[in-house]
């Protein structure tokens, strides 16, 4: 293998792993995503059922609960 050869074997071989380390990049940001939506959805389920028993204590106190 002359030089240009090798040293077209050696660009070929860093194209190589930057393309890898971007999909492993993309797929940690994708997996930090997932998870940051996630936790939104617990929030808001936890924020909905806190609502809802505060509802339930205001009609509970004002007899609208007959």
């Amino acid at each position: 293998m002359d030089n240009s050869q090798n040293i077209g074997y050696q660009a070929g071989q860093a194209k190589g792993q930057a393309q890898e380390k971007g999909n492993q990049m993309m797929e940690k940001a994708g997996n930090v995503a997932q998870s940051a939506q996630e936790t939104m959805q617990q929030a808001g389920q936890q924020m909905k059922a806190t609502a809802q028993g505060a509802a339930d204590a205001v009609k509970n106190a004002t007899g609208m609960n007959k």
